[in-house]
């Protein structure tokens, strides 16, 4: 029966999936088995998985860390906000429902079982599961038929590690003050804490460590300084995706208010000949790109509107006029065509919009989502291309008679006349090195990296940094049993 410990974090956004995968990566390499676990993650930033559903992206890298296959038993919960208010939830990797906040909150309790079903195969396939939690367990507000942080930790029977940020400041705060406003029982549950994010000598936070260790009765398994290298791992959060200087290939992509799966930006934030530019709302598109990027969203109609209100259509019809290259990946293709039509509502009121009109195609929204691992072939070079499809949505016309993928015998994306425009649905095809290469050759940059190579050298990197830095010997002998798990056994 495998040992499991809980990650959480004394707020939003301290680094917990980044110490989870480090620690995966680590344990590892140490010769156990790890397999890792978020009960409930909020992202539209999405994995396909071997067993044909989705989880969220960090929990992929994590499974990456630990040598296994991405499944949708390791984020059993995936909430994908459409709206301000709303989100698609997703159980098991299948979509469960869409639904507003405050209607989740009554639904949330019964997601229990499904969870700690999850779990619990896990922890029969694995030696060690690292379970990751949700915001923070300081928002006591939500503690009522909680699956993210204590309610999922008690359920399961498990022990946490409380882990601050204190490059926001405040950090022995932010330790303390969890403690003092848990139930007694949640706070017995924390069995250690760490900080993360220290910049500069971390001896001098050594009277901070006796702070906390003295009015928490925790002890410290170690502060972890910054680590420079992460941005060179994919991230979750849309608000951590950036800008790169690279090489003078300039390549712009619009920040969509409902941005997802930009994990199709990762391989070429790395390329050192090409400079990426996030350029946020209110911006105009630059004209010295070379090529525009359009992403996926998680709401294509009301993301082409924003493009609109943003100006960036006509930036965008200027780039073409000047000769630039433009490339929409998911909603960025659907955006592209002549019209979307969503008869039955799916993303707002029924009715059809008009496209951006550089495609001559057409996208009918329906109810059925596509999931798939894909296998490609480029056809300019006929280079392999590995990715995923992950989307609503079933897009036709003239412009799809000149595709540039080939999936099996099956003709994939369209292109304009001119050549400039191109869409598809597949991600994560720029991380195929030899497509991304013969892609950025043609348009004049160049690329010799090897895109995986980088991920797994940060990986190693990001565990030997724990090693060095975090007691990984006291956080081993903390992680126990999971005793609701055992009892069931």
């Amino acid at each position: 029966m495998a040992q499991s410990i809980m990650i959480q974090g004394a707020g939003s956004n301290v680094g917990k999936s980044m110490v989870v995968a480090g620690l995966a990566r680590a344990y590892t390499r140490r010769g156990l088995t790890v397999a890792p676990f978020k009960p409930q993650n909020m992202s539209n930033n999405a994995a396909v998985t071997v067993d044909g559903g989705e989880i969220g992206r960090a929990q992929a890298l994590q499974a990456l860390a630990a040598g296994r296959a991405p499944h949708t038993d390791m984020n059993p919960v995936l909430l994908k906000p459409e709206s301000e208010i709303g989100a698609q939830v997703v159980v098991q990797g299948k979509r469960f429902d869409t639904l507003r906040a405050r209607d989740y909150a009554k639904v949330k309790p019964k997601l229990l079982p499904p969870v700690l079903e999850s779990f619990a195969r896990l922890c029969g396939s694995a030696d060690l599961v690292l379970v990751e939690g949700a915001g923070s367990p300081a928002e006591i507000n939500l503690r009522a038929g909680d699956i993210a942080n204590m309610g999922f930790a008690e359920a399961a029977g498990v022990p946490v590690i409380l882990v601050g940020d204190i490059d926001r400041g405040g950090v022995i705060a932010q330790l303390v003050g969890t403690q003092a406003i848990l139930p007694p029982e949640d706070a017995a549950r924390i069995k250690a804490f760490a900080i993360n994010k220290f910049r500069g000598d971390v001896q001098l936070f050594d009277e901070g460590l006796t702070e906390i260790t003295s009015r928490t009765g925790w002890p410290s398994l170690g502060v972890v300084p910054w680590f420079a290298d992460a941005w060179r791992l994919p991230a979750e959060d849309v608000m951590d995706i950036r800008s790169s200087a690279g090489g003078a290939f300039k390549v712009i992509v619009p920040r969509l208010g409902r941005i997802a799966n930009f994990d199709d930006l990762d391989p070429l934030s790395l390329e050192p000949d090409v400079s990426v530019e996030i350029v946020e709302p209110g911006r105009a598109l630059p004209g010295d790109a070379h090529l525009v990027l359009i992403l996926g969203s998680k709401s294509t109609i009301s993301d082409l509107a924003d493009f609109r209100a943003n100006g960036w259509d006509v930036d965008l019809s200027a780039h073409i006029r000047r000769g630039g290259h433009v490339l929409g990946i998911c909603g960025g293709y659907q955006m592209l065509g002549q019209e979307i039509a969503d008869p039955d509502g799916i993303e707002g009121a029924p009715g059809t919009v008009k496209g951006l009109g550089h495609l001559d195609v057409r996208t009918i929204m329906h109810p059925e989502k596509r999931l798939a691992l894909t296998k490609a072939t480029y056809i300019a070079t006929g280079d392999p291309v590995e990715g995923y499809e992950i989307h609503i949505g079933k897009t036709d016309g003239p412009g799809t008679k000149r595709p540039w993928l080939d999936v099996s015998g099956r003709p994939e994306g369209a292109t304009s006349a001119d050549g400039r425009v191109r869409g598809c649905y597949l991600h994560g095809l720029f991380a195929s090195d030899a497509f991304r290469a013969a892609y950025l050759n043609n348009l004049g940059a160049s690329s010799d990296m090897h895109f995986d190579n980088q991920v797994e050298t940060t990986l190693d990197a990001l565990a030997d940094h724990l090693e060095t830095h975090m007691d990984l010997d006291l956080l081993l002998e903390l992680a126990e049993t999971p005793a609701r798990i055992s009892e069931r056994a």
